[in-house]
């Protein structure tokens, strides 16, 4: 039988029309877009016309996109970029992805101070905590706007404007949120924004960084002129090509996936509570994502009970960290006991979904959730009433 694929926000399938609209620019479509003859003005014009489409998705305007290898690249050049020679500081969160939280540990390395706000036990962070860290000294806000491992949104909008009045440039981190929730750069109020593009339905190794007009940002690699020199090299124009009908595709289907997704997402949690006493849902207070479920099961490894459930393709947290059975940093931030963080898993629905796919996922992790709990020393594990 076909596993069920409910591990989305770890990477998303390339969408049909992404792929057709990519094989032209991976076959005759060859030219290289710095080339003045025919092949390369085509080649071009691929390249600004995905600029376009990506522009549109966020209600930015096409000069102010930047395409990357990926989104880390992305938060990089925004992190690092907006702080090269100067000695600012940095405001972020205690739930941050590796991408912003290795960059900015490594800069902390450097001398330039970093404050971590800690979110409340429901995974979000309190928008006046977040200004009250802020001062003169700091440059940078960067913040995630939908947490990966557990889907909640943050009040970046609340935030920005108390950050610009202190003179700092704003940066979210938008690899979840685009194309599952609405997000749109003047709303955020951010000057920064990075996306993904296997998030959205586009190939892995291409990205993009929405860089306000009239923010300069020191380039993190240096050559020639490409990307307005902030990310020098030949463009790969197959997969720009990919992000930009992705984007156009989310654009489109916003709506519509998002009221489905959501039903199954509901539905997805409602039967998983039935059939498994004691089951936890984290953030589940909070606005989350529509498609992303974190639940805590109890008195079991989630990394084990998703070895003893091959029917189902999920994880127990970030994908960047699949290697290893430790506590989720983010759950543990939260304040989730760390054996009980083991019980994590990290269901996240996708367009392909299905209702049957609900009830079919619920069968098989409930079996094996029992199949674990009588075969298995227990695992400590918190209630819902001893979360914080």
């Amino acid at each position: 039988m076909k596993p069920i694929y409910l591990d989305h926000n770890a990477t998303t399938p390339v969408d049909p029309a992404v792929l057709d609209a990519m094989l032209p620019f991976l076959r005759e479509e060859f030219g290289n877009p710095s080339s003045a003859h025919v092949l390369g003005r085509r080649a071009r014009n691929a390249v600004e016309q995905a600029r376009a489409e990506v522009a549109a998705l966020i209600g930015a305007r096409t000069d102010e996109i930047v395409f990357t290898g990926g989104g880390t690249e992305a938060s990089n050049m925004a992190i690092r970029g907006s702080l090269a020679g100067g000695r600012g500081g940095i405001v972020t969160s205690a739930i941050e992805h590796p991408a912003t939280e290795e960059c900015c540990s490594r800069l902390e390395r450097e001398g330039h101070a970093v404050r971590r706000v800690s979110p409340d036990p429901h995974g979000r962070l309190d928008a006046q905590a977040v200004v009250d860290a802020i001062d003169d000294g700091v440059a940078l806000v960067t913040l995630i706007h939908a947490q990966n491992e557990i889907g909640t949104l943050q009040p970046i909008a609340e935030i920005a404007p108390a950050a610009h009045d202190h003179g700092a440039l704003v940066h979210a981190d938008a690899a979840q949120s685009l194309g599952k929730v609405p997000v749109h750069v003047d709303a955020l109020g951010v000057d920064l924004l990075s996306i993904a593009g296997h998030k959205l339905y586009a190939p892995k190794g291409v990205g993009a960084l929405f860089v306000r007009r009239g923010v300069e940002l020191q380039p993190i690699v240096v050559g020639a002129s490409q990307e307005h020199g902030l990310r020098p090299g030949t463009e790969n124009v197959a997969f720009i090509v990919g992000l930009g009908t992705a984007c156009r595709i989310a654009a489109e289907r916003l709506v519509i996936d998002r009221a489905r997704i959501s039903e199954c997402t509901a539905d997805l949690a409602a039967r998983l509570a039935r059939a498994v006493p004691g089951l936890i849902v984290v953030g589940e207070e909070v606005e989350r994502l529509p498609n992303t479920l974190n639940v805590l099961f109890p008195s079991v490894s989630g990394r084990r009970l998703l070895e003893r459930c091959p029917q189902v393709l999920a994880s127990t947290g970030s994908a960047c960290h699949a290697d290893r059975e430790d506590p989720s940093a983010i759950l543990t931030a939260l304040g989730i006991d760390a054996e009980a963080a083991l019980g994590a898993v990290r269901l996240s629905l996708g367009r392909s979904t299905t209702a049957a796919d609900i009830e079919q996922a619920v069968v098989h992790l409930t079996e094996a959730w029992h199949s674990l709990r009588f075969a298995e020393p227990a695992v400590a594990h918190t209630t819902s009433e001893s979360l914080p």
